[in-house]
Order: C-alpha cells, then sequence, then structure tokens
C-alpha cells in the first residue's frame, strides 16, 4: 500500500514540476519583455533562484540538524547535474545560441567560485562560519552586478528605441504585472514541492529495493533538488527562451556555491572530505569543457549535447563503484 502511494506522490510531483515550470518561465518572460529586461537577466536572478529552492531547503535542513556534510555533495551534485545533463538535454530540443555576456562574464564567475571554494575546502577541510559570510557577501555582490548591468541593458534598448525588440514584445502574449507576478510565485512553489515530492518518493522507493543512503544522496538527491533547472530549462527551450534556459542553469550554479553553502555554513561549519575535492575537480573540468563547446561557435549543439550526457553517465558509474 505505501509502495502505490508513493507511486501516486511520484507521478504528482512530477505534474507540479512541469505546470509549475511552464507557469514560471511564461510569467519571468512576461515580465523580462514589460520591463524591457533581457530574458538571460532574469534567468540569471529570479528563474535560478526560483529553481534552486530545493537545494537550499535540503542545505538548511542539513545544517540545523547538525548533518550539513550532505550539503557539499548535494551542491556540487547539483551543478555538475545542472551544467551537463540539464544542458545537454536542452541543447538536445533545439540547438543552444550562449549570449556573449555568459561567455565573458557569468561562466567564468562560475568556474572562479567552484575553483575558490575548493581551495577554500583544501585549506582547512572545513567550510567555518566566516567563509560562509564571505560566499554570501560574495552573492550581494554578484547580485548587484547583474542588475546593474540590467538596468544599463534596459536604458539602452529605451534611448535607442530598439524595434526588433518591440516588436518581438509584441509578438510574445505579455501578462499583466500582477499575473506575470503571481505566475512566478505559483510556479515557484509548485517546482518546490514538486522536487520535494519526487525526492522523497523516489527515495523511499529506492530504500525498498535496497539501495544505500549514501548512494541514495549522491544520485536521487542530487538530481532530484536539479529537477526544477531540468524542466524550466527544457520547458524555455520549447518555448524559444533559450537565454533564460542558459541564465537558469549558470546563474543557478552560482546561487548554489556562493549563497546556499554560505548559508549553510554560517549556520554550522561544514566538514570536508577527500570525496568532496575529487568532485569540486571534476566540476571544474566539466565546466571547462563545456564553456569551451559554448565557446567555439557561440552555441551548443545537439552533438555536444549528447556527448555532455555521457560524460554524466560516466560520472554516475564512478560515484557508484566509488561508493
Amino acid at each position: 500500500m505505501e509502495m502505490l502511494i508513493n507511486t501516486g506522490i511520484l507521478i504528482l510531483g512530477f505534474v507540479l514540476l512541469i505546470k509549475g515550470a511552464d507557469f514560471f518561465v511564461d510569467g519571468s518572460s512576461s515580465i523580462a519583455k514589460t520591463l524591457l529586461i533581457p530574458p538571460l537577466v532574469i534567468g540569471l536572478t529570479i528563474v535560478a533562484m526560483g529553481t534552486s529552492l530545493p537545494e537550499l531547503s535540503v542545505s538548511v535542513v542539513s545544517s540545523l540538524q547538525g548533518n550539513n556534510e550532505l550539503s557539499v555533495s548535494n551542491v556540487t551534485g547539483s551543478n555538475l547535474f545542472n551544467l551537463v545533463v540539464v544542458l545537454g538535454a536542452s541543447a538536445l530540443i533545439l540547438p543552444l545560441n550562449v549570449d556573449d555576456r555568459v561567455l565573458r562574464r557569468d561562466f567564468p564567475i562560475s568556474i572562479l567560485c567552484t575553483a575558490g571554494l575548493m581551495i577554500m575546502c583544501y585549506k582547512g577541510m572545513c567550510i567555518g562560519r566566516f567563509a560562509g559570510t564571505v560566499l554570501c557577501a560574495a552573492f550581494v555582490l554578484y547580485i548587484i552586478y547583474t542588475v546593474r548591468a540590467a538596468t544599463k541593458s534596459r536604458k539602452a534598448r529605451l534611448s535607442q528605441h530598439d524595434d526588433e525588440f518591440q516588436e518581438a514584445a509584441q509578438e510574445y502574449r505579455i501578462l499583466p504585472m500582477w499575473q506575470s507576478v503571481l505566475y512566478v510565485a505559483g510556479g515557484a512553489v509548485a517546482v518546490k514541492f514538486g522536487g520535494d515530492f519526487v525526492v522523497d518518493s523516489a527515495s523511499y522507493i529506492a530504500k525498498s529495493f535496497g539501495l544505500s543512503e549514501t548512494l541514495i544522496g549522491l544520485t536521487i538527491v542530487a538530481c532530484g533538488t536539479s529537477l526544477p533547472e531540468l524542466v524550466t530549462s527544457i520547458q524555455a527551450t520549447r518555448k524559444g527562451e533559450l537565454d533564460l534556459a542558459i541564465g537558469n542553469v549558470i546563474g543557478s550554479n552560482i546561487f548554489n556555491i556562493l549563497f546556499i553553502l554560505g548559508v549553510a555554513a554560517f549556520l554550522s561549519p561544514i566538514a570536508i572530505v577527500t570525496a568532496n575535492l575529487v568532485d569540486m575537480g571534476v566540476l571544474i573540468v566539466v565546466s571547462l569543457i563545456v564553456w569551451g563547446f559554448c565557446s567555439t561557435k557561440k552555441s551548443l549543439s545537439r552533438r555536444e549535447g549528447v556527448f555532455m550526457l555521457i560524460m554524466y553517465t560516466i560520472y554516475l558509474v564512478y560515484i557508484i563503484l566509488r561508493k
């Protein structure tokens, strides 16, 4: 009976994820069009933070329970999933054109954040409260920088009377601002709870088949908390909002490292094990490979998407054998 109930919860979770992502993308895109803000910026901020709610929830709860070793593996695992599975799957649907701003600014920042975190962890094998405060402060600076860049872009569009942008805005179904905000808020809630339902029910089903807690944490929890990014980016790609899809992934990765780990470490210092450093090294190498893919033709092709999915499969085999 419990298996049947959990299967029903699993299905409900996927429904909430898909429909919530639909509303989230529509509301976010409409806000971007109404305020003349590039969808990329909305993806890097509102969408990225909204889809990272499951990671934030897992890390904060783990810290409050004094069991925040899960925080680092959850964040590194989720970031790797975001980078290769979310972008790879999106590229399979439609080749992704990559904005210059992502290649010159946000992608390097994401890699530097991971490298900085790895150095910080290697030196003390711990992320203390001071380090957590530094990470949170760095996140605030990144948001300020991104918002200022968005403001400049908006002023430029208004001053230049960008006819193409205005024409695109007219073709897109722009919702009233109150409805857009409602879509974003409601979509975020549905995505958050949908992710929780999927992770909890999938974990129960996995345990019933005898899988270990450690393996479940490295696979189902890390992948499950990234389902919002996956579904949101795929839905954004299907709707032609490619900048939103890419911004969602890169913004989420930056948010995960700077804010989520920062808050978790501030609440309770995080102990680091050697396996965490190995996973961070893998994340850096994979990030450089994907950055290289995106830089060659300023796009991500279907073939590269397939290769990225193969890379993630190899990583999954490695962590299963490791544990």
